[in-house]
């Protein structure tokens, strides 16, 4: 659906109810041009498995001693 942006700051509420009922998108115009959308919003689910994948990277031995002494009480 197309609307004027006139018309979409009369009916604002209304129509962002019905893009939520209906699931479809709002084309607002200017002057006859797009300017912007109003669509329904979608919940994103994050994965918990793997949504940190390549977030870290190691940088040189982390397995070998580094040569300092340090005692764990101090």
């Amino acid at each position: 659906m197309k609307i004027s942006a006139g018309q979409f700051k009369a009916q604002c509420l209304k129509l962002m109810d019905d893009v939520k009922l209906r699931h479809e998108e709002v084309v607002i115009t200017k002057r006859g041009k797009p300017v912007a959308r109003l669509v329904p919003y979608e919940e994103t689910s994050v994965p918990i498995h793997g949504y940190m994948k390549n977030t870290v990277m190691i940088i040189g031995d982390v397995v070998s001693p580094t040569g300092e002494k340090w005692d764990v009480g101090s």
